[in-house]
């Protein structure tokens, strides 16, 4: 498994524990709530009984007795007649009234109707006769219920939010001490190439020179190479520095790298660059062939036996916008898969690093400030990657 399948991974069962955390969470408080519930039901139900008794004895003893249970298992309620016309209520605001007589409250006869609409949907009424009629007695959810019930989605979302900023918190401290790493080795990296590629380029002067060889296309090809890694180092050099661009013909750039690139491959693969060959763009050669390195090698790497490689330019002149197609007749890529490809760490391959597209994103997104994805792909038949960067048709450059 290699590491992006390895991470991705990890991330659904980090993801499925905390669906189970949060599930078992709200199925605990669901049944604390629903014994809660059922207790206050019972509370409901021995109000409405002591209410009911108040109303039949005369007793005196028992009428306390009975005024000491109906307060002590007090309850927000209302009760009513068989019309919905409020009889009498406790356990409300006790700064308002239903009735007018009490001039000490406020007088506000809506704000129990909007209680009694209230306790209907929440329980269903405890009828009790009462000379000879019945009457409804109607409750709803004391505040410590009410908290009990939304409390675990309120705690659940804290946690969530906590654990969201130390993940991101701890991710992004992560990627600067990674980037850091890289790119201190791609500087050394870079260091150390320097010396060998010297060696190299002294070499095949006094090799010219001994062999009178200036014209030799194998001393050529050399020479070639020998630039070639005098290039690579230079890239490595760039990384983690702003690169600098300056305005270069597109299809010349791209024709250049894609001649040197094509004779150091299968002969059974076919490679063509076609269109508009007059746009330029701002770029950073090196880094910029790097991309189309990176693309061509994905591309060969999916083509099995023979096949095409093509890349195609054209403009968008109402956007001044250049796009660059690169299309192989490979084994394709599932959709599924379109984003995944760029992640760090993901490869098809068994000794593959997987870093390739996605050195590819970053050098096209952020110091190119364009955009790279799969235009379209289909399995058995090939894949087609897009790039679009900025004309630099109104291009002025700088006078230093």
């Amino acid at each position: 498994m290699n590491l992006y399948e390895n991470k991705r991974r990890w991330n659904y069962l980090l993801l499925v524990a905390a669906m189970i955390i949060a599930a078992t969470s709200l199925w605990y408080t669901d049944l604390l709530v629903r014994g809660i519930s059922k207790s206050e039901r019972t509370r409901a139900e021995v109000w409405s009984q002591s209410f009911k008794k108040m109303f039949e004895t005369d007793n005196e003893e028992m009428m306390n007795y009975l005024f000491t249970v109906k307060d002590s298992l007090v309850v927000p309620a209302i009760v009513t007649d068989d019309k919905d016309s409020i009889i009498t209520y406790t356990a409300l605001d006790t700064t308002k009234t239903f009735y007018k007589i009490d001039t000490g409250r406020v007088y506000d006869p809506a704000y129990f109707l909007r209680q009694l609409k209230s306790m209907k949907a929440q329980h269903e009424a405890i009828p009790i006769e009462m000379n000879g009629k019945v009457k409804y007695v109607y409750y709803k959810d004391s505040f410590l219920l009410t908290q009990l019930r939304v409390f675990p989605y309120i705690q659940l979302s804290i946690i969530g939010l906590f654990l969201m900023t130390a993940y991101l918190i701890f991710n992004s401290s992560r990627r600067t001490e990674q980037n850091q790493v890289w790119v201190g080795l791609a500087k050394e990296t870079a260091h150390q190439l320097g010396t060998p590629i010297s060696s190299l380029m002294a070499w095949v002067e006094l090799l010219k020179d001994k062999f009178d060889a200036e014209d030799d296309p194998l001393i050529q090809q050399m020479e070639n190479d020998v630039k070639r890694l005098e290039i690579v180092a230079d890239r490595f050099s760039k990384i983690g520095s702003r690169p600098i661009l300056t305005s270069h013909p597109v299809y010349q750039t791209i024709k250049d790298y894609v001649d040197y690139f094509s004779i150091r491959v299968s002969d059974k693969i076919s490679f063509e660059v076609t269109g508009d060959q007059n746009q330029e763009a701002l770029l950073n050669v090196p880094l910029f062939d790097w991309v189309i390195e990176n693309l061509l090698k994905n591309a060969v790497n999916a083509i099995e036996g023979e096949g095409k490689i093509s890349v195609n330019i054209t403009e968008n002149i109402a956007k001044q916008q250049i796009y660059i197609d690169v299309c192989d007749t490979g084994k394709g890529v599932p959709r599924s898969k379109f984003e995944a490809i760029f992640q760090p760490g993901f490869t098809t391959r068994k000794r593959g690093w997987g870093l390739g597209l996605s050195l590819t994103r970053r050098i096209i997104e952020n110091y190119h400030k364009g955009q790279i994805f799969v235009k379209e792909s289909e399995l058995g038949k090939g894949t087609t990657f897009r790039i679009i960067i900025k004309s630099s048709l109104n291009y002025v450059p700088t006078i230093r």
